[in-house]
């Protein structure tokens, strides 16, 4: 007779693992066909791509990404399609990989097209993905960064490529002002695709590898006759320096994705969340005592703005958007005490500074922006005016004009204004004065704040005495004297209330630190609308 006991001795002891041996088999393919996903279409079609001088799409994400920290989204999705030979090249991926990481330790969601599968083209199963992870970084409040190289809709697919470029777009859209929306050019980008960047807040663009246009130099020659190379069409200086498309420019692919981190740096995750705090330690009081002599006090001197934000940003480092279009006025992001601020500011070594059709629409875009993600405003000011000229006029300067005096009477955030040296005529308006909302408004001692400059109101005002006079002359520069003590003396809007105060130049970095302060709780009531009707 045996035992209970017994019985159980005798029993072989269990494997030690329970997984089946047929499970382990199917993790084993699991791992295997996640590395061939990763290593992509194979060596050739890498090493094609790097002797473009492109690195792959994957080489992008660990860039940008925080290592280790990429979590890939549908990396086994295959198109369906058939014709044309599709259903025999049936690629994982589809030729984009998307998914989220991390940057600073802070989630952003990224597509980046595999220009090595069908050409990164945008086919059915393609947008797919791409609508999933939009949704997906609008859902999780968080930024989304697109990896732009493409070869446009894929053909083979007809018009199922097509709406999903209409997926893409009504996101693009929806998404516009909730979270950070960056394109990174790093390949061609032609057609209908061209306009998913230009919905986006900020455009980076490479030198040599990347293009943007409507319709590709061949289409412009058989229409127009006019023989043109890709980059002379699209390429990243046209974009940079011409059209105001991308607003920043790169010589380097990695260069250009360290940019990237420091953008996202700078802004929230959404427009829900306050901007990041990053102590320099740079003392919120430091005094700026050079801009004493920087600035000249004579209206029609010349000087470089950026050294002025060298002095009001936090060591020095800011962010320059759109640097080499409209260079009549600056907008960069910078931090002042460790908050983030969006710095606008009057450039007297382009055009005196004056405002014209780029430069508003420049300035009124980075308003925008600013305000849709809380990012307070410093206006640098010394304008003499709206640029003159018939072109300007027929071109619609009134109403490119108008767009950024709309987009500063409509931002809610913090508002400061620093009137440095002239502010003239509408453009003293316009460049965020107290009359059209800014909170505190501050002049150097240097201001001159006027309809216009003192010898075109002396012309103007005492044409009848200048001309009676026995030497029109002295009379005029008398007169333009007699006007620039009455009407332009640095007190006369502080004493009417139009300006906060007077501050010492070398103190301006401490008084923007103190006010920024102050405003850091500001609550703005709006009226009730579904939206407002900008100029366009």
């Amino acid at each position: 007779m045996t035992r209970v006991n017994d019985a159980q001795d005798s029993t072989p002891a269990p494997p030690e693992t329970s997984i089946p041996q047929d499970m382990r088999s199917r993790v084993d393919q699991l791992h295997e066909k996640r590395r061939t996903v990763h290593d992509g279409p194979g060596e050739k079609a890498t090493e094609r791509q790097h002797a473009k001088g492109k690195l792959t799409a994957r080489e992008r994400i660990e860039a940008l990404l925080d290592a280790d920290s990429f979590v890939e989204v549908e990396g086994l999705r295959r198109h369906r399609a058939t014709g044309f030979g599709l259903e025999r090249n049936r690629p994982h991926t589809d030729g984009v990989i998307t998914g989220w990481g991390k940057i600073d330790d802070r989630t952003v969601f990224v597509y980046a097209h595999d220009f090595r599968v069908f050409g990164g083209s945008l086919g059915e199963s393609h947008a797919q993905k791409i609508h999933k992870i939009m949704d997906m970084a609008e859902t999780a409040g968080a930024p989304l960064i697109s990896l732009n190289d493409g070869a446009g809709a894929r053909i083979q697919e007809g018009v199922t490529a097509l709406a999903g470029y209409g997926g893409i777009f009504s996101r693009n859209v929806r998404a516009s002002g909730v979270i950070p929306q960056i394109s990174v050019m790093l390949g061609p980008c032609a057609g209908g695709a061209a306009y998913s960047p230009a919905l986006t807040d900020f455009v980076f663009i490479v030198r040599d590898i990347s293009q943007m246009f409507i319709t590709g130099p061949e289409v412009v020659e058989a229409v127009t006759g006019e023989a043109v190379t890709h980059d002379e069409l699209g390429g990243a200086d046209v974009h940079s320096t011409r059209s105001g498309v991308a607003a920043f420019v790169h010589d380097d692919e990695r260069e250009c994705l360290e940019d990237v981190r420091y953008l996202v740096s700078l802004l929230p995750s959404n427009n829900q969340e306050t901007p990041p705090v990053s102590d320099s330690g740079d003392p919120a009081d430091r005094r700026n005592d050079s801009l004493t002599e920087l600035v000249p006090a004579e209206p029609n001197r010349s000087y470089d703005m950026r050294a002025v934000l060298d002095e009001v940003a936090d060591d020095g480092d800011y962010l320059e958007v759109h640097q080499h279009w409209a260079n009549n006025v600056l907008c960069a992001f910078a931090r002042i005490d460790g908050h983030p601020v969006g710095l606008i500011a009057n450039q007297p070594q382009t055009l005196a500074g004056a405002l014209d059709i780029n430069a508003s629409e420049k300035a009124a875009r980075f308003v925008h922006t600013c305000d849709a993600f809380g990012i307070p405003l410093v206006t640098l000011v010394d304008v003499p005016g709206f640029l003159p000229g018939t072109d300007q006029e027929h071109q619609g300067i009134i109403r490119h004009g108008a767009k950024l005096l709309y987009a500063y009477c409509s931002a809610s955030v913090p508002r400061v204004q620093v009137i440095l040296r002239k502010a003239y005529g509408g453009a003293y308006i316009v460049m965020d004065s107290r009359s059209i909302g800014a909170d505190v408004s501050f002049t150097w001692p240097s201001n001159e704040i006027a309809v216009m400059g003192a010898d075109g109101a002396a012309n103007i005002v005492f044409r009848k005495e200048i001309t009676a006079a026995e030497d029109p002359e002295q009379a005029r520069a008398d007169l333009t004297e007699q006007y620039r003590e009455e009407l332009m003396h640095p007190y006369y809007a502080a004493e009417r209330g139009l300006v906060d105060d007077v501050i010492d130049p070398a103190e301006t970095r401490h008084v923007l630190a103190r006010t920024l302060e102050m405003l850091r709780r500001k609550k703005a009531s709006l009226p009730h609308r579904r939206h407002g009707i900008p100029p366009m």
